[in-house]
């Protein structure tokens, strides 16, 4: 049932219960009106008033002013003279400031809710802030969220349907549900600008509703701990990791379908460790890219404050801010930096984790978390445990398939070119040990040189040997770190990448995702 018609059925007890003084908890006016008038048309033997700065005392429905007086003074005095003399009158006030504390203005409503309780009267108040308890406890309150997909879905097929006989609108059913999921968290106002500016250019088409979420992002103005990372075609290009990159498009599927009858929850994300530079970062940016989807990223350095307590307000506000533009990826690299154990932080970390978890197992939103972690073995326990995330997913070095996909990948980049298999088999016994940072690496410095010399031309085999022979990878220069990384990965999570059958014969406890 949408927000807007519980709401109004709330509102419809509280008037045959002839409650003296009722608040409506609402940022949009109209459509808090749109709630009074459909409770008011249920109790048809009540009377109805509202009141507003620019049009004074009118009656609800006929919109017929009462008084000249369009003063708030004059419209209390008038509701005051009704209550004393006549039963059944509701009066809507939609513009009293200085309510939420003990104000002369607060005081006066409390003493006139007292008299229309003597009358079965009621004071209805619109309010986006919070209201005095001397005033708020005389009566009750309801609040009137954000339009939720239904009645998002309700507004934009009116909208659709209005239109299509007059210009070329390509939406049907679905791209109407998709449309109502990105404009989640904006006003019924808002969503109608979106659409009707969408409109405007003449045409509504399929590929539209990704441009949905930036006006999201104008709407919603600078978010609280996130920032908006822009994404570009570069984004899409992830060589190997084969495994996640299946199990990612089976999420893509639940992430984009209407789960709303099913008893399904949309799906949570993935954490990725591993060895730095094989492209766990890079591929938050690629699922973004691929589900046409926005990319935020959380840094949990940032989160971390000076103050008890400010840690975890910044860490609230972050996810909410994540909650309210999605569906979208939200991207925390390096997550052991902010929740990671330590000594002498007062606790901070215990409560970051807690409240991290909470959302995580709370949060209804299409927010697909992609989290890195490179020291894994210090992120707390219960972060790790089955259901926090979808899975965790092991990033280790390329082996000789890989390479070669990621070495034709970024010659076609970088160069333009395609490598003859002979060249890119010399290359790939060359890279032994390599990441996919250091093979772009290489393979950038080959385009450099390209640009510095003015050629067109591809340097020569024994040049480019000659750039992969000096690299020196990661793995060489911290060997240790590797092997420690490594070996946790390889027994407690998913491989990213392709197995040989004699690893999998050979891993003993090791989990792997099995497809369908």
């Amino acid at each position: 049932m949408p927000n807007q018609l519980k709401t109004s059925e709330k509102l419809v007890h509280y008037l045959k219960a002839r409650v003296p003084f009722i608040v409506v908890r609402s940022i949009e006016r109209s459509r808090a009106l749109d709630v009074i008038r459909y409770a008011a048309g249920q109790t048809k033997a009540m009377s109805f008033y509202t009141h507003s700065r620019t049009k004074g005392l009118q009656e609800l429905n006929g919109n017929a002013p009462v008084t000249d007086d369009r003063s708030l003074v004059g419209a209390l005095d008038y509701a005051t003279s009704m209550f004393t003399n006549r039963e059944n009158a509701n009066f809507i006030f939609t513009e009293i400031e200085d309510l939420d504390s003990e104000t002369p203005t607060s005081r006066h409503l409390a003493e006139m809710a007292r008299l229309a309780e003597t009358r079965q009267g009621s004071i209805i108040v619109i309010a986006s802030s919070s209201v005095w308890s001397g005033l708020s406890r005389l009566g009750m309150s309801v609040t009137l969220d954000l339009p939720d997909i239904d009645e998002l879905r309700m507004i934009i097929d009116d909208i659709v349907e209005l239109h299509r006989p007059s210009m070329k609108v390509e939406w049907m059913h679905e791209e109407i549900r998709r449309a109502a999921e990105v404009l989640i968290g904006v006003t019924q106002t808002e969503a109608v600008n979106a659409i009707t500016t969408m409109l405007a250019k003449g045409s509504l088409l399929n590929k539209d509703v990704a441009e949905l979420s930036q006006f999201k992002d104008q709407i919603l103005g600078d978010l609280n701990g996130i920032d908006k990372i822009p994404l570009n075609e570069n984004d899409y290009g992830v060589g190997g990791l084969s495994s996640l990159r299946d199990w990612l498009r089976r999420k893509q599927q639940l992430m984009s379908a209407d789960l709303t009858a099913t008893p399904l929850h949309p799906p949570k994300g993935v954490l990725l460790v591993g060895v730095p530079g094989c492209g766990k970062s890079l591929q938050a940016k690629a699922i973004a890219a691929e589900w046409q989807l926005p990319l935020y990223r959380l840094d949990m350095a940032t989160v971390l404050g000076m103050y008890v307590g400010q840690s975890e307000g910044q860490l609230k506000a972050a996810l909410e801010a994540a909650d309210q533009v999605a569906p979208c990826v939200l991207w925390i690299d390096e997550i052991e930096k902010g929740l990671a154990g330590g000594n002498g932080d007062s606790g901070t970390t215990r409560r970051l984790v807690g409240q991290f978890l909470f959302w995580l197992q709370e949060s209804t939103s299409k927010v697909f978390l992609v989290a890195t972690a490179n020291d894994v073995q210090s992120l707390p326990p219960e972060l790790l445990r089955k259901g926090r995330f979808d899975e965790i997913f092991f990033v280790d070095l390329p082996d000789e398939s890989d390479r070669a996909e990621i070495i034709r990948m970024y010659f076609l980049k970088y160069l333009s070119a395609d490598l003859s298999p002979y060249l890119v088999e010399q290359l790939v016994e060359l890279s032994e040990g390599f990441s996919g940072a250091d093979l772009e690496s290489a393979i950038h410095d080959i385009a450099t040189e390209q640009f510095i010399t003015h050629t067109t031309e591809l340097p020569t085999d024994g040049y480019i040997t000659d750039v992969f022979s000096n690299v020196v990878p990661f793995s060489r220069t911290n060997p240790e770190e590797v092997a420690a990384i490594r070996a946790w990965g390889r027994e407690r999570a998913v491989p990213a990448g392709r197995e040989s059958p004699t690893e999998l014969q050979t891993g003993s406890g090791r989990r792997v995702v099995v497809m369908g």
